[in-house]
């Protein structure tokens, strides 16, 4: 399967970054993870065979390149710094606080969970299996339920917390 950079890149921007926040949250941080994992994929792509679904393909790189990026950023010290949103100026400004308000308090909730657990918070969020997260994660699938399970019952005490 031929998939051009420009094509992944325009249809999986937005999960890519998603995916770099739930592995970081210093919005500068998450510009580099970014960065590395499009550089990744340019490099990743002339290899894809098409076993898997290209999402997958994408998503697979991306926790590869956020795992390499965590194990190096653990060994330098830093304070953290939490990104604020910018709102859509197409939606009109009542929906888009409500949905500043709850989107806050759901990445408020993410972040206080592990990093595991927000990983697979994340994958399931954005509408992947438990199939498809064992086979980003490298792990077996009821591996995988198990740790979906778990996590979300630890986002669902978190999100009481923050008072969703």
């Amino acid at each position: 399967m031929s998939a051009s950079f420009e094509r992944v890149v325009g249809e999986h921007g937005p999960l890519i970054r998603r995916i770099a926040r739930s592995y970081e949250m210093n919005s500068a941080l998450v510009d580099e993870i970014v960065q590395d994992i499009y550089l990744a994929l340019w490099q990743a792509l002339p290899a894809f065979r098409g076993d898997s679904e290209l999402k997958t393909f994408v998503v697979k790189v991306a926790h590869n390149r956020a795992i390499t990026h965590v194990a190096r950023e653990s060994r330098r010290p830093r304070a953290a710094e939490l990104d604020e949103g910018i709102p859509d100026p197409a939606t009109p400004p009542d929906e888009a606080a409500e949905q500043d308000e709850s989107r806050g308090r759901l990445e408020r909730a993410v972040a206080k969970l592990p990093l595991g657990q927000r990983l697979v918070v994340t994958l399931a969020l954005e509408g992947f299996s438990p199939a498809e997260i064992a086979t980003v994660l490298g792990i077996g699938v009821s591996a995988a339920s198990v740790r979906l399970h778990r996590a979300k019952a630890a986002l669902q005490l978190s999100l009481e917390e923050v008072g969703a």
